[in-house]
């Protein structure tokens, strides 16, 4: 398969100043920095889509990887390995170096759920209706934890309120939120909701947020499983929301972007251009929303009113969930292209070509790209040898 960067010149960017995706302090205006490594889905608990560092304008494809299905699942990289599920059932675990394979597990059906990766172990949801616990380093598996559907999206964490380890949140087509102890894949509570719930859960300040199929965002205490609150979106939530400073960003199918004060349980502002929804999850930085639309472009909003910045244009669907890296976003389209676009103004930095449609957030640290793609190949760009 033929591919390629294309490179633009870049003019004076602006850089972005991040924010971050672990944990939310209510009332303050950012998040502390994210690690350079890309544990899990968006990168931290919050769900804000943030790398540090930098990528160049026109990374090097360092190597690819064949499985035997598309590959969906966000990748994780966390200790010189890249972690990512395929709809062939497994899990792989990969060398970031030069991509061999370290070891795969067998699950019972496709993974579309991103890999959490925590404390020795990888975490990942399969459409077995099944969450695994699995050994990070030999592949290993500890536990299973049975849901009543398929899990197609990524686990989250937060530390056990009492101490003693880390319990791991996760969402279902059984309409239910699963709390589970990380060592033993014991419940601790459960919550159900009206329908499916397809995104990830978000994590901050000792809740929970998440929307679902049944058009409602809901905001639950994580200590004891019980609802803090929940907002009419509109619309049924396909995507994850992410959470900045007590507000939670989202899209859903009705064409809109919104942000919610969660400590008010209302709408602080809504964005809304064509009559496209949005899947994809959004990127948030100290003053900017960054989010895929089905209209064929990524949106940059303006985070403190919901007002337009910039839009950029792709050949389609733009599920893929961006990330901001510095002063640049990185998002794959359903047109078969990665490309890198300019955080200030939109402008397109480099573009590589695969010819398949790219559902998975790219996952980003250290200056590496990993992404996979519906032709069932997981690509990795960056600091490698080509």
């Amino acid at each position: 398969m033929a591919g390629g960067w294309r490179a633009f010149v870049l003019g004076g960017a602006l850089a972005a100043a991040v924010s971050a995706g672990s944990t939310l302090t209510p009332g303050t205006g950012s998040l502390p920095a994210p690690t350079a490594a890309w544990p899990m889905y968006r990168g931290g608990p919050a769900l804000a889509g943030v790398a540090t560092g930098t990528v160049p304008d026109r990374p090097t494809r360092a190597w690819t990887f064949k499985t035997g299905g598309p590959v969906k699942s966000s990748a994780a990289i966390a200790e010189g390995r890249v972690w990512v599920g395929s709809d062939d059932g497994f899990l792989y675990a990969l060398n970031l170096a030069d991509g061999k394979l370290a070891w795969k597990y067998k699950t019972g059906g496709p993974i579309e759920s991103s890999p959490l990766v925590l404390d020795g172990r990888v975490f990942v949801g399969s459409d077995d209706a099944r969450l695994h616990a699995v050994r990070a380093s030999d592949g290993t598996g500890l536990w299973t934890y049975e849901t009543g559907d398929r899990i197609p999206g990524a686990p989250n964490w937060v530390a056990a309120p009492k101490g003693g380890g880390a319990w791991i949140l996760v969402g279902s087509y059984d309409f239910k939120l699963h709390c589970i102890d990380a060592a033993t894949g014991r419940s601790n509570w459960v919550y159900e909701t009206g329908n499916y719930i397809n995104g990830s859960p978000a994590v901050a300040a000792g809740q929970t947020a998440f929307g679902g199929c049944d058009a409602l965002l809901h905001v639950i205490d994580l200590a004891r499983g019980t609802q803090v609150r929940e907002v009419e979106a509109g619309a049924y939530i396909a995507g994850s929301v992410a959470l900045d400073a007590g507000r939670a960003y989202f899209g859903h199918y009705e064409n809109e972007v919104l942000c919610v004060d969660l400590n008010a349980g209302t709408k602080a502002w809504s964005y809304k251009d064509r009559q496209f929804a949005y899947f994809s999850s959004p990127a948030v930085t100290a003053d900017a929303v960054v989010v895929g639309g089905r209209d064929k472009r990524l949106h940059c909003i303006n985070k403190a009113d919901g007002k337009q910045r910039w839009t950029f244009a792709t050949r389609g669907k733009v599920d893929s969930s961006p990330v901001v890296v510095g002063d640049k976003v990185v998002v794959g389209s359903d047109d078969g292209r990665l490309y890198v676009v300019a955080m200030a103004d939109g402008r397109e930095l480099g573009q590589y070509e695969i010819g398949e449609p790219i559902t998975a957030s790219p996952a980003v640290a250290g200056g590496w790209i990993v992404v996979g793609s519906e032709d069932g190949v997981i690509y990795a760009f960056g600091p490698g040898k080509p």
